[in-house]
C-alpha cells in the first residue's frame, strides 16, 4: 500500500491463480487481531478470480477487504474478529459449487458471499439454502436470483437485469430509435438481460435481432458483420468483463461506431478504463458512482479504494463492501448468526448512509430480497477532467421506480420449518 509499512496476514484461500490478482490480494489482505482464545466469524467469498470476470470479481474483493478491516476496527462481529476466506470460482458451475460446500461444510463460515457469474450464483444459492447459511449475491444479475429461483436465505446488492434495462432501454428507444441488434453472451446472465431489453422494445413497436456469443471469445468479427448486415440503430452489447472490453474495441475497429450507436445494461468501470479512448462510447447503467457530490460518505471511501488501489472506487468495489458491512450489522443488531433470525432481520432493512454511499435511502424488499438502490444512468465519455472521470451521470433513477413488483418477479419464498 503506498505510504504504509503495515503487513496483512494473508490466508491461503486469497492466493490466488493470476499475478494480478495475487499483487492486489496482498496489498489488501484485511488485518485481524485476534484476542486469545477467541473464534473468528468467518466469511466466505466465491467469485471468478480467473477468466473473463477475474477484474470484477478483483473488484469486489477489494472492497470486501476493506469492510472487513473496517468491522474489525469497529469489534468485529459479536466482539469477534472477522476472517474472508476467499475461493475461486474459476467461471464454472460445478467448481463454485464445490468451493461453497467446502467453505460451509470444512471451514464453517457464517456466511457466503458471490457470485459474479449469475449461472454460479444460482447454483450455490441452493447449496447456502440446505446448509441454512444467510447469501449475500455481491455481483450476479440474472433476475431469477431474486425470481423465480429466489430463496429464503439470498440477498442481492447489485441490481436485477430488468432494473438495469428498464432504467436505459427507454433512453436508447428516444435517442436513436427502435431497431436493435443483440450481442448477448450464452449464459444465465446475458439471456436474462436480452429478454428484458426485448420485452420493452416490443411494446415500444421495435424490432431485433441478435447472436449469442460463449463466454471468453477473443474474435467477434463474425458477429459484427452479422450486425452491420442487420443495419440496426443500435448494438446491444451484453458481454462483460473481457469480453466487453474485446468486444467494443472490435467494434470501433471496424468503424461500426460510425454506422450505429451502442449501448446496454452496465458498461464498467474496469471495463472503461481497460478499452482505448476511442472505445469508450456508448450509453449505459452504472450501479454506482465514484463521483457524488454532497452524498454522505462517499468521498471518504472513494479515497480509501484510491490509497489500496490508486485508482477511483468502483460499483465493484460497493457491492464487496456493502456485502460485507450488511452481514456485520444486521449480525450486530440482531445479536446472532444464526442464518433465518438473519434473513428475517434482513426484509426491509435499510443500509445507513456509511454503507449506503448514495441518495434514496437503499434497502433491501422484503417480498423478494433485492437491494433498491439508485442507479446511474449517463453515457461514457474518452476523457474526463480528472482521471477515472471516464463516465457522465445524466439521471439518478431510484431502484423502486425501475424495478418489477414482487408478484412480477415470480419470488415465492419458502421458509424453513
Amino acid at each position: 500500500m503506498p505510504g504504509s509499512q503495515r503487513r496483512f496476514p494473508i490466508d491461503r484461500r486469497t492466493i490466488l491463480k493470476s499475478g494480478a490478482v495475487i499483487a492486489a490480494a496482498q496489498i489488501t489482505s484485511p488485518f485481524i487481531i485476534k484476542a486469545r482464545g477467541e473464534t473468528p466469524v468467518r466469511i466466505g467469498l466465491v467469485d471468478p478470480f480467473t477468466g473473463v470476470y477475474a477484474a470484477i470479481a478483483q473488484g469486489e474483493l477489494v472492497g470486501a477487504k476493506y469492510a472487513v478491516e473496517d468491522v474489525n476496527k469497529k469489534g468485529g462481529i459479536l466482539g469477534r474478529p472477522v476472517e474472508l476466506l476467499v475461493e475461486d470460482s474459476a467461471n464454472d458451475v460445478g467448481t463454485g459449487v464445490q468451493k461453497t460446500r467446502k467453505l460451509i461444510e470444512r471451514d464453517q463460515v457464517s456466511f457466503i458471499i458471490g457470485d459474479v457469474n449469475s449461472g454460479i450464483a444460482i447454483a450455490i444459492a441452493q447449496v447456502t439454502s440446505e446448509k441454512k447459511v444467510l447469501h449475500i449475491v455481491s455481483g450476479g444479475h440474472t433476475d431469477p436470483i431474486t425470481g423465480s429461483s429466489c430463496s429464503w436465505n439470498v440477498f442481492r446488492v447489485c441490481n436485477s437485469t430488468a432494473m438495469d434495462s428498464n432504467a436505459i432501454a427507454q433512453t436508447l428507444i428516444e435517442k436513436f430509435g427502435k431497431k436493435w441488434y443483440f450481442l448477448t453472451p450464452d449464459y444465465a446472465y446475458g439471456h436474462s438481460v436480452q429478454a428484458g431489453f426485448e420485452k420493452i422494445l416490443k411494446a415500444a413497436g421495435g424490432e431485433s435481432s441478435g447472436s449469442l456469443v460463449p463466454l471468453g471469445t477473443p474474435d467477434y468479427s463474425a458477429y459484427l458483420i452479422q450486425a452491420k448486415a442487420y443495419n440496426p440503430k443500435v448494438l446491444i452489447n451484453v458481454m462483460g468483463g473481457g469480453d466487453q472490453v474485446a468486444s467494443l474495441k472490435q467494434f470501433v475497429q471496424f468503424g461500426l461506431d460510425k454506422q450505429m450507436a451502442v449501448g446496454g445494461a452496465l458498461f464498467e468501470l474496469e471495463s472503461i478504463r481497460a478499452v482505448p479512448d476511442s472505445a469508450r462510447v456508448g450509453w449505459w447503467t452504472m450501479e454506482w458512482w465514484w463521483d457524488q457530490p454532497g452524498v454522505p460518505h462517499v468521498a471518504e471511501f472513494n479515497a480509501a479504494m484510491k490509497k489500496l488501489t490508486g485508482a477511483a472506487a468502483t460499483a465493484r468495489n460497493w457491492f464487496g463492501y456493502a456485502s460485507v458491512q450488511t452481514l456485520a450489522v444486521i449480525a450486530n443488531q440482531e445479536k446472532t448468526l444464526d442464518g433465518v433470525k438473519l434473513a428475517k432481520a434482513l426484509e426491509g432493512f435499510k443500509l445507513p448512509p456509511e454503507i449506503a454511499l448514495m441518495p434514496n435511502d437503499p434497502f433491501y424488499r422484503a417480498g423478494d430480497h433485492q437491494l433498491m438502490p439508485s442507479l446511474f444512468v449517463g453515457h461514457a465519455v474518452a476523457e474526463g477532467p480528472v482521471p477515472d472521470d471516464l463516465f457522465h451521470v445524466d439521471q439518478v433513477v431510484k431502484g423502486t421506480d425501475v424495478a418489477p413488483t414482487v408478484e412480477a418477479t415470480g419470488c415465492v419464498l419458502k421458509w424453513p420449518a
